[in-house]
Order: structure tokens, then sequence, then C-alpha cells
């Protein structure tokens, strides 16, 4: 009966696990005293104690667990190999501390912790009694964190949302008190929030495009265009994550809960007394902050800037990007063209500032004046030619040649060539002067002899240029050319004129026609080879043609008729002595009255 009362001691102990609170020397010093009592007991027992002895020996054995328990300590093993008991205080405040937490999971109740590391997929915090737990990644704050690395060390009110006491699993979120938290705040904020409104807040994140800032459990955006009157590239130029602003409210709608806010409205535009501090003339010195491909944006004061075009940064230079004059972050000078306040536009020169070169160009090169330069560019409608630098003058296609037909410049002239031209004309219309240059203008104009040079009926040599459907240009001299049109070429039809005539061959033709207005000559072939024929028939002796006009129509019409030339001949002269001699007294009249 004794060992079963023992073995309900031990049992009992071992129900228990753990005492609540008190000192471990207390337990040790008292539980000799009560073993002692207990064997004196056993000694005066009987085999078989009586009811009384054994209800005394159930106190004394209910008394000595309490002492157990109430000491704080862990039965770990009834007996070890000295035959004493194994107890252990650290297992014993471990459980106290599960107990804790459990019951403080079944409140609702928040407890604290340290985040001590980093683990997979969250962070690891230590709690009471150094009992490890898990705040999951998506757990940590209201927005997802990159850093978790940045919680370590800080100590935290948490709530557990998963407790497993069997396998050791305590999960923790803080973001459930966070949100908790944000909605009690919005409630208020949304409630004093009102437009116009100057209002403290917390920059929350950055973008591209704006910052969001914390107002108190509602955020607001600020865009980039509402942080400053002057020039923002990011926001992270004027905030970090972190910084306390005063912003106002531009516009707050409740229903959507959208709050638009602005820092630069907290201050005075600064273009509305830009008009009276910089008028049209005035020089100004600014920051250069901006290039873009049509010039430089250059900063007077905050918020103001003004444009200095490509085409005001020199009077000669040909500047084909503003960074070959100016960088970033250069100080220049320069003075205001024009002003738009409206717009929030102020047009900047930099050229002004020097003496403008063109002023005296009228008075250097007069009409008529004579130039050399080189090509710099070619169009289809002209050449460009600098006369000096950064002055260039057009000698336009119709100015390259008298006579030649020039489709594109490029035929004539490239890149870099050296030419000489005769100034045409200076047209001041703009500021920068229209400089019109000739070539041509270098010689006379052929087409004041060419009616003299060749008269119609005039045969000459006629090389072919190109062939067309329609006819064949040729060059009777150099750079005179002439139009023979198919209908010029034979005395039978042509159908193709390219099987007639080749580009190159030179043939015989007879000027037939002189257009002095449209500048154009027209040839015929087969004019060319009926004179030939002609001289052919007639023949020429010393010099002195032998037949005329008349024998060859004879000698065609003696062959229709069957009669032989000789015949048609003969009597023919025997008339022509006739009349001769008849005219003969005319003739010398007129001699007389010309001597």
């Amino acid at each position: 009966m004794v060992a079963k009362l023992l073995d309900r001691f031990f049992l009992f102990l071992v129900s228990r696990e753990m005492g609540i609170v008190a000192g471990i020397g207390v337990l040790i010093a008292m539980i000799p005293m009560l073993l002692e009592q207990l064997a004196f007991l056993r000694t005066g027992w009987a085999t078989h104690p009586t009811h009384d002895q054994l209800q005394e020996m159930e106190s004394l054995v209910d008394g000595l667990a309490g002492i157990l328990v109430a000491g704080g300590v862990f039965l770990e093993s009834r007996e070890n190999e000295d035959g004493l008991c194994v107890l252990s205080k650290e297992k014993a405040d471990r459980l106290k501390v599960w107990d804790e937490i459990s019951g403080a999971c079944e409140r609702d109740e928040l407890i604290e912790g340290t985040i001590s590391a980093r683990v997979k997929g969250g962070l690891s915090v230590t709690i009471r009694g150094g009992v490890k737990a898990f705040l999951p990644g998506s757990q940590v704050d209201l927005r997802p964190v990159r850093n978790l690395d940045a919680f370590i060390g800080k100590q935290h009110r948490f709530k557990v949302i998963k407790f497993n006491k069997k396998r050791g699993n305590i999960v923790l979120s803080r973001r459930v008190l966070l949100e908790k938290e944000r909605a009690e705040m919005k409630e208020q904020t949304l409630e004093k929030l009102k437009e116009g409104q100057i209002v403290e807040g917390i920059v929350k994140n950055l973008t591209e495009y704006g910052a969001f800032i914390d107002l108190g459990g509602i955020d607001g955006l600020l865009h980039i265009t509402d942080m400053s009157w002057g020039r923002v590239t990011h926001p992270s130029e004027l905030f970090q994550v972190g910084d306390h602003v005063r912003v106002k409210v531009l516009k707050f709608n409740a229903d959507t809960e959208r709050v638009s806010l602005g820092l630069k409205q907290i201050s005075e535009d600064p273009w509305t007394h830009a008009q009276t501090k910089y008028p049209p003339g005035t020089v100004v010195r600014g920051k250069v902050v901006s290039l873009k491909d049509y010039g430089a944006f250059i900063e007077l004061e905050e918020g103001i800037e003004g444009l200095v075009h490509i085409s005001e940064m020199s009077w000669t230079r040909r500047v084909k990007h503003p960074s070959k004059v100016v960088a970033v972050g250069d100080t220049v000078e320069a003075v205001v063209l024009d002003i738009d306040p409206r717009q929030n536009r102020i047009s900047l020169g930099m050229k002004q500032l020097e003496p403008n070169p063109f002023a005296s160009l009228k008075e250097k090169y007069p009409p008529g004046t004579v130039v050399k330069g080189v090509v710099r560019n070619i169009a289809d409608f002209g050449i460009f030619v600098e006369i000096e630098e950064g002055i260039d003058g057009l000698v336009h296609v119709s100015d390259l040649s008298w006579t030649q037909r020039v489709k594109h410049p490029s035929e004539l002239y490239q890149k870099g060539d050296e030419v000489e031209s005769v100034v045409l004309n200076i047209d001041f219309d703009g500021e920068k002067p229209k400089v019109s240059l000739g070539i041509k203008q270098l010689v006379p104009d052929p087409w004041d002899r060419i009616p003299y040079d060749y008269p119609p009926g005039k045969i000459v040599d006629a090389k072919v240029i190109k062939v067309l459907d329609f006819g064949a240009f040729v060059e009777i001299e150099k750079g005179v050319e002439g139009l023979i049109h198919v209908s010029e070429f034979s005395e039978d039809r042509v159908e193709d004129a390219k099987t007639f005539v080749k580009p190159g061959q030179t043939l015989k033709a007879e000027i037939i026609g002189v257009d002095t207005a449209e500048r154009k000559i027209g040839l015929s072939f087969r004019g060319a080879a009926r004179a030939e024929e002609l001289a052919d028939a007639q023949g020429f002796s010393g010099g002195v043609p032998t037949a005329t006009l008349g024998d060859v129509m004879r000698d065609k019409l003696a062959a229709l008729t069957g009669k032989t030339a000789e015949e048609s001949g003969g009597a023919e002269k025997a008339d022509k002595k006739g009349k001769k001699g008849k005219a003969a007294p005319a003739a010398d009249d007129g001699g007389d009255d010309e001597s």
C-alpha cells in the first residue's frame, strides 16, 4: 500500500510537470525533512497499516508534491543511477512561458518580442523566456519590405495568429496591429481633411512620377509637377522615404479617398512678377539645366527658365547641337528676346551679346562682286557656297549654266569644291540675310550671239546627247543644245527614234528655228539631207555650182516621162540663152545704179 502511495506521488508530479512560483532552495531544504518523517512513520507501521496511518501518509505525499510544484521545477526522472530524483528549473520555466503564451492567445492579448534574425520566408522573434517565434515577411509591415535586415534588433508588439504548443510552433503578425492603428487614424484624418488645408505628412514611397505622403491612415499623391516651381527630374532630388513634409491639399474626393497634394503651391508663383523683372533686352545670367536638340534651357531663378534656341547661339557658327556650345551646369549670360508670362516662356539669345557681322555685309559685297568659296552643301535646288566663315550664299540651279540643262547640281559640283561666283543680291528680309550668287554670270550670255551664229538654214555638226521617243537632243557647241523632233529625222516615217540614231553619233543637221525667249534651238536631219542632195545635184567646180535646183527637178521629171536627161537638158539650155539675152540690159542698169 505504501508503494502505491509513493507511485501516486511521482505520477502526480509527472502529470503536473511544473509549479508556479517558488524557490528551489526551499524545496531542497524541505524535502529531506518530509522524507525523514515519512520514513519514521513507515517504521511504526505494521505490515498492514491502519486507515488513519494511510491518510497520514497520503497527506505527506500531497504535501511533498505541493512543495515540488510550488518550487517551479520539472521532474525529468524519478530516480537516476544514484537513486535521486532529477529535476529541471529551465524546463519548468519554458513550460511556464508556453502556458502564459497560450493564455495570451486565448485572451487575444498582444505580446512583446525582439526580432533576432532573418530566416527563410521572414524573421525570427525572441519572446518571453527565450521562446522563438516566426514572423512571416508578409506580416512585417503594411507594404512588402525589401530589406528585412533593417528590422533586426528592434523590439515590437505582436499578435499571435497561430499557436501550436505540441509542435512548438508560434506565428506572429505586426501587420495586423498596424492595420488596426491605420484604420483608426484614417477615420480621424477623413473627418478633418479638406481642400486648401496645409497638412503634415511622412514620405511613404517614391516613384518616377511623384511621392506618396502618409497623412495619417490615408495616402496622398504629391505629383512631380507640384513639387517645385523649378525643374525636378526625379522626386528623390527633393525627398527621401521617411521625410516629414508640409503640403497643401489640392483635391480631395471622400468617396474614392483620393488626395492630390502640392508643395510648390505653399509659396508664391515666381512668374507673377517675371514680366517686370525680365523685360526684353535685359542681360541675364543663369545656369544651364537641360539640353535638347533644338536648344538649351537656362534657369534664371528657381521656377523660371528661358530657352536659348540653337539659332540664337552664334551669328556665324554652324551649331548642330547645343552641347557644342554649352554644357549642363555651365553659367552663361544671355539677352531676353521675348517673354510670355501666360505660357511661362522666356526666349533668350546668346549671339546678341556680340556685334552682328551681317550689318556691313551689303557694303562689303555689293551686287556684281566676284567671290570665291567652298561648296558646303548641295540641295536639289542649288549649291551653298561659303563666302566667309558662317556666311553662305546660294547658287540656284538655274544660275549654274547659261546653256546646260542641269537636273541636279551634283552633276557639276561636289562638296568641298572651290568655285567662283558673282554676288547677285543680298536680301535682309529677316535676321539672317540671304545671299544670292550666280556662276553663269561670270561669262557673257551666249544667247546674245546664238541667233547670229546659227541662223535658220545653216548646216551644223550635231552630236547626239540623248534619244527619247519624241526626238533627240543634240549638242552643236559646248553647252549649246538643240532638239531634233522625230518628224525631222527622215522623209520617211520613223516609228522608233532609238533605231534611227544613237547617243554619241555626230550627224549633219540643219538649223530650222531659234527661239531666244525660250532659249530653244530646232534642228532637222532631213533638212540637212535635202541640202546635201541639192549640193550633189548641182555639183561644184572651183567653188561655182554647175547644177541648179531646176536641174535636179528636171532630172526627176525626165525619169517619170521617159525622156533622157540629155534631151531635156538641151532644150532647157536653149530656152535659158534666149531669156538671158532679153534680160541683159536690165541687169546692166541695175549694175550702173549700184555703182
